[in-house]
């Protein structure tokens, strides 16, 4: 991928980074801890574990986390659009192929 001279380094505030990593902690941990009570013997129950898992995300409010992390880290891009009328974070989730309908699911990693 191509990427503007602007964004080859950006810089974070240390206290915006711990704050990014608690919300990623608590997400990952809670959903790790939600599979392993219902997984390890405590209960069984899929459809308790889709329900508590479903639940989990909305009054946790799971999308406006990750919303205010993605915003966060984005404020460190320079934005500006280029030839292609789009920024470079546009163009590096540009061949994401995102959730459409049942089934659908991704086993890419971009963080490795």
């Amino acid at each position: 991928m191509q990427i503007t001279d602007n964004n080859r380094e950006v810089t974070y505030n240390g206290e915006d980074i711990i704050n990014i990593l608690k919300e990623i902690n608590y997400i990952l941990i809670s959903l790790h801890d939600m599979g392993s009570y219902y997984a390890g013997g405590i209960s069984e129950n899929r459809k308790e574990y889709e329900r508590e898992t479903t639940a989990f995300i909305d009054d946790s409010r799971i999308c406006d986390r990750l919303a205010a992390v993605r915003a966060r880290l984005s404020a460190g891009f320079d934005l500006s659009a280029g030839e292609d009328d789009t920024d470079d974070l546009e163009r590096a989730c540009s061949d994401i192929s995102y959730w459409r309908r049942p089934g659908d699911f991704s086993d890419k990693f971009w963080v490795k």
